[in-house]
């Protein structure tokens, strides 16, 4: 499955890749050649970058899940921050069910997200209205193409895990954690959106299946 309004970006390097093989068959050039290698390379690229594989969220009202796909970078301050590089999956989920609050996009800077400055970044801010409180989920741009797109609109109602949007081209999710709920995760994991935990309700035990 592919991301979605990820069309556009797949149609216009695939006709890239198209012209540049047909030129280059046309033609004994070794520029052409090279360009319609790399023309091929940058479709299978994009298509990769825009996998977007089906999860499936353990239903769990005590559990925070991972908004992103990658490497978390800080857990500070009742905050867990995730890194997604351009390898991973860009699509994002709600942490927690409940109600869209608020959507709020911020223009900035495009500093590197792992960059402590990309808290100047471009941004958008999901507010997600739990039956914990709320749930604040910041979507912040990176160096790159820096284009956030958000699926969702003031007043819907989102399940765990349920795709909210996605950053294109590297970038960084924070998830600002309710105050009844411990970071279950640490600095250097890998996690997934909408399948690791990373934060749950204090004293919950969760049972191992």
């Amino acid at each position: 499955m592919l991301a979605k309004d990820s069309t556009s970006w797949i149609a216009v390097v695939g006709f890239f890749a198209l012209a540049s093989t047909i030129a280059s068959s046309l033609t004994d050039l070794a520029l052409l050649r090279y360009l319609s290698y790399f023309g091929l390379a940058l479709f299978v690229f994009i298509i990769w970058f825009f996998r977007d594989p089906e999860r499936k969220t353990k239903i769990c009202d005590h559990c925070l899940f991972s908004a992103a796909d990658g490497k978390v970078i800080d857990v500070a301050n009742g905050k867990v921050c995730v890194f997604m590089n351009v390898h991973n999956v860009h699509v994002n989920r709600a942490p927690i069910s409940g109600t869209i609050r608020s959507i709020t996009h911020k223009k900035g800077g495009h500093m590197p997200a792992f960059n402590k400055d990309s808290e100047r970044n471009e941004r958008t801010i999901t507010v997600i209205e739990s039956s914990h409180g709320d749930v604040e989920v910041t979507q912040i741009a990176g160096v790159l193409v820096r284009r956030i797109v958000s699926y969702l609109q003031v007043g819907d109602n989102v399940a765990s895990g349920q795709k909210i949007g996605m950053i294109r081209f590297g970038s960084r999710v924070d998830v600002i954690i309710p105050s009844d709920f411990e970071i279950s995760c640490k600095v250097g994991d890998r996690v997934y959106a909408g399948e690791t935990m990373i934060a749950k309700e204090k004293g919950f035990k969760r049972n191992k299946q």
